[in-house]
């Protein structure tokens, strides 16, 4: 299926440090409403993406390939059809939010330094994800970096998945039977935590106590999904291993509570940087996390070019 979605870019999402299990796909897979097929056009351009199924009902689902067609008129070309869109990934991509006032907002706003943010990065969407998921990979995350926080991620889904007997064809097919599941509470197999090269450090027994809290309690995530910002944050911070950024992040990109505002190393030097004084919080209320990632996202584009000289 073809459809418009505006302030929407693939790869800004993917390098924006808010989701570890997206892959590039090959420019010449294409999409039709039910499936994804190699193409022997030579005229495919834009980037193409495999998004794996998530939360409870992820089994129900397909992975979605996702590619766009026309930055100009803001067309993607995606691997499923309207049953699944509407009833699992417009809700993913965030669909709900009117990104277009966040960019009045921010451009109307005299904050200099948020508009050219904005500017770099304005198709990054707050994605809706799987709460338990971000639960452990935001676990994972501290004093980490992205290539790291993935790799991390990417071997736990696959223990947890049988992918030994598929033989990997290029084909479309193929990519999307290679996205391995994450492992529900009920199935996380807690053993694997020790294994050194899942690069997971310190941080594992705080992953172990997570599995086996919520493993106890079949209802503790829908309670959370229910609590306002406030009273889940307070609940997060309650864990072992779960600090203040930590449950910011799991606020924000598993709740969606948009007014979380996560401050890791590089947040915190961003804002002594450009807002000695102190953020500006009442000109972005109600949706202050999705203008931390916009700031997140500028920090992460200018490290690299320091780093690479580019």
């Amino acid at each position: 299926m073809i459809l418009t979605i505006p302030h929407l870019d693939l790869k800004q999402i993917a390098e924006s440090g808010q989701c570890f299990r997206w892959k590039k796909a090959e420019a010449d897979i294409v999409c039709d409403s039910y499936d994804a097929y190699k193409s022997d056009r030579d005229d495919i351009q834009y980037d193409t993406y495999v998004i794996p199924s998530y939360g409870p009902q992820q089994r129900d689902f397909g992975p979605l390939i996702i590619r766009c067609i026309d930055r100009e008129k803001d067309e993607f070309e995606l691997s499923c059809d309207d049953v699944d869109w509407n009833g699992h990934w417009a809700d993913y991509l965030d669909m709900d939010t009117d990104y277009e006032d966040v960019r009045n907002r921010i451009m109307g706003s005299e904050d200099e330094h948020a508009i050219e943010s904005y500017r770099l990065g304005s198709g990054i969407r707050i994605l809706k994800q799987d709460t338990w998921e971000m639960i452990i990979t935001f676990l994972i995350s501290q004093n980490n970096n992205i290539r790291r926080i993935t790799g991390s991620v990417e071997e736990i889904c696959k223990r947890h998945s049988d992918t030994s007997s598929r033989k990997d064809d290029g084909s479309a097919d193929m990519i999307k039977a290679s996205c391995p599941y994450f492992p529900r509470p009920e199935e996380f197999d807690i053993r694997i935590l020790n294994d050194r090269s899942l690069g997971l450090g310190y941080r594992a027994p705080y992953i172990e106590n997570a599995v086996k809290v919520f493993k106890e309690s079949d209802s503790l995530l829908d309670e959370l999904a229910h609590m306002s910002y406030e009273e889940a944050y307070d609940a997060l911070v309650g864990f072992t291993g779960i600090g203040p950024k930590v449950a910011n992040c799991i606020c924000l990109f598993g709740l969606h509570h948009i007014e979380a505002f996560p401050i890791d190393t590089h947040v915190k030097q961003l804002l002594q940087t450009y807002y000695p004084k102190g953020f500006p919080y009442e000109k972005y209320e109600g949706m202050a996390g999705i203008v931390q990632q916009y700031l997140f996202y500028y920090e992460l584009k200018n490290r690299t070019k320091l780093r690479t000289g580019q």
